[in-house]
């Protein structure tokens, strides 16, 4: 039976590194869909899609996370590890307190996950870029909003220690081993 772990937190907590250190050790992972939305609306020449319509913003991403789920249920892999899940567009649109249709927090009912490790902010390893324009202010708050959302919905959530990215990474295997 596939088991789907989620990786959640603010922006710039490790998650993306994280990920990219699973997938260098052969497991299947699902890369953030946000920078791909991001980029997409930049070439049309909308530099934040997300401060200018949060709302399409949030449909765009629900849409690329749901298409992940699905796409990941067809792969024989016995662990998917995604860059944030559906509950995390749910969570944002709490944090910005933009109105949004019931149906967001409907597919994060429909689309569950097995496991959700936390990483909360971590202002040693912050960076903000092109496609990350929050403050590491900013980042601590949405980590509440999503630590909220995820657990409204019933979720255990699992703290990820700071430390290197294999401690990290071996920390969440050895967390999956421990709790097959």
């Amino acid at each position: 039976m596939q088991k789907k772990i989620v990786l959640i937190g603010g922006p710039g907590t490790g998650k993306s590194t994280v990920l990219n250190e699973l997938q260098q050790r052969d497991f299947y992972c699902m890369p953030e869909v946000s920078r791909e939305v991001t980029l997409e609306a930049q070439k049309k020449g909308i530099q934040q899609l997300f401060l200018t319509d949060p709302l399409l913003f949030s449909k765009m991403l629900l849409e690329g996370r749901e298409r992940q789920y699905k796409e990941a249920g067809k792969h024989s892999a016995d662990l998917v590890f995604f860059d944030r899940g559906l509950p995390d567009v749910y969570a944002y649109m709490e944090y910005t307190k933009d109105p949004y249709p019931d149906y967001f927090k409907e597919k994060c009912n429909e689309y569950v996950y097995d496991h959700v490790f936390l990483f909360k902010p971590w202002e040693q390893i912050y960076i903000s870029d092109n496609e990350r324009y929050e403050s590491f202010e900013e980042s601590k708050e949405i980590d509440l909003f999503l630590q909220k959302a995820y657990r409204e919905l019933g979720y255990r959530i699992i703290d990820v220690p700071f430390g290197s990215i294999d401690e990290r990474v071996n920390f969440i295997l050895n967390w999956l081993k421990l709790n097959a």
